[in-house]
């Protein structure tokens, strides 16, 4: 395989299947990284007897769909009434003629205990490429006090009083920017999938709320909703210990090899390692190099191309001290030179400034540490770029 580097550059009637799950021929078409949350995450009111809508945009279409929710991490049983998708338009609303009822073993309410995740049952629905999907929930009367989430959606979740119906508008009483239980949409087909493991800056922090304009977003587009990319980044998530939820070391095996269809990672994580190191910045830097070799063993194991990113500049930023520049240097060194991962994803030679290398262009800063908009649509454009090379 080919080592790289930044110079190489209608609607259906639908109803609901059987209950038997397949294993074969998914792929997944969105995820996020699931984590545990505190109070300030939560709704002001408990999600009891309230329904949720969410919003996801996402990469492939099918024909097949099908919905995984965890609650891995929430702190009770979760009782849930009833789930339903739909078209999404604006705000919390949706397209009713859309809306179809998900099932779980053949019914529409169910209690996902403390621990486990679930799917439902497959779906016919016309999904179409890089659309925005909503997904309403309607809990029962049994909810955690803190419940499993992704804080950084990037998204706003509507939720409402009661039992909302698909029929009916909408009563929204309560706007937050989290995502609650859900982790995964499926859908049955034989595109590959690209798998971007990360902090906040593969999450989205510097993009722009509701207008899906993370790099992965990006990336998605630009290979033209025929790639399924997953987006799990997680916002001050570590590699090797610390930092916000479980570290990349911990959660690989859930988020990057539980997920369908995956063909490639995109491993881009470490400044956080670096970042909030005291004292110990050479040690981190050889940790964060011996697990980029554990991460990409374990996906080559598994039968999974790698891209190893370099850390991107931080200058300006409460990060940045001599020490921390000669630690992110150290492991970019690292990783230009390795053999060890399929090709190189130089996102510091795409994002820094040619006049000072240890900041971001002007262009591409969001606050001397993420990027914005313009930023993560060059580091999407890039990887698209980069895969195609790797397929020829």
């Amino acid at each position: 395989m080919k080592r790289l580097t930044i110079l190489s550059v209608c609607i259906l009637t639908m109803t609901t299947l059987n209950a038997k799950k397949t294993t074969d021929g998914w792929v997944t078409t969105w995820a996020t990284a699931v984590e545990a949350v505190d109070k300030g995450d939560m709704p002001t009111a408990p999600l009891t007897e309230r329904s949720v809508r969410q919003v996801v945009r996402v990469s492939v279409g099918g024909s097949v769909l099908r919905l995984q929710l965890s609650n891995l991490f929430g702190s009770d049983d979760v009782e849930i009434r009833s789930v339903y998708v739909a078209d999404a338009l604006d705000s919390c609303d949706i397209d009713r003629r859309t809306a179809r009822q998900l099932t779980f073993n053949g019914r529409r309410a169910m209690t996902l205990k403390r621990g486990e995740s679930t799917f439902s049952d497959d779906l016919r629905y016309a999904l179409k490429p890089l659309q925005r999907l909503s997904i309403t929930i309607c809990y029962g009367a049994r909810t955690p006090e803190l419940a499993t989430s992704h804080r950084g959606s990037r998204t706003t979740s509507y939720i409402a009083d009661g039992e909302a119906k698909a029929s009916k508008p909408f009563g929204c009483t309560e706007r937050v920017d989290h995502w609650y239980n859900i982790a995964a949409i499926d859908v049955q087909g034989t595109a590959d999938g690209v798998a971007c493991l990360g902090n906040s800056i593969t999450d989205g922090r510097g993009s722009t709320t509701n207008e899906q304009n993370r790099w992965p977003d990006f990336l998605a587009t630009a290979l033209n909703g025929r790639t399924a990319v997953m987006n799990l980044g997680i916002g001050g998530n570590c590699v090797l210990e610390g930092g916000a939820s479980e570290p990349a070391l911990k959660r690989f095996d859930r988020d990057i090899l539980g997920q369908r269809g995956v063909k490639t990672l995109v491993l881009m994580e470490g400044v956080n390692d670096i970042g909030i190191s005291n004292g110990n910045s050479e040690q981190v830097a050889r940790d964060l190099i011996k697990a980029y070799e554990t991460l990409t063993e374990k996906a080559h194991a598994a039968g999974l191309r790698v891209l190893i990113g370099t850390i991107t500049p931080f200058g300006g930023h409460s990060y940045h001290t001599h020490f921390h520049e000669a630690a992110r240097q150290t492991v970019n060194d690292w990783v230009r030179t390795q053999k060890t991962a399929d090709g190189i994803a130089d996102f510091d030679a795409l994002a820094r400034d040619g006049a000072h290398p240890e900041w971001l262009k002007d262009e591409y800063s969001d606050d001397g540490l993420h990027l914005n908009p313009t930023g993560y649509e060059a580091m999407g454009r890039y990887v698209a770029g980069l895969l195609r090379e790797m397929n020829r």
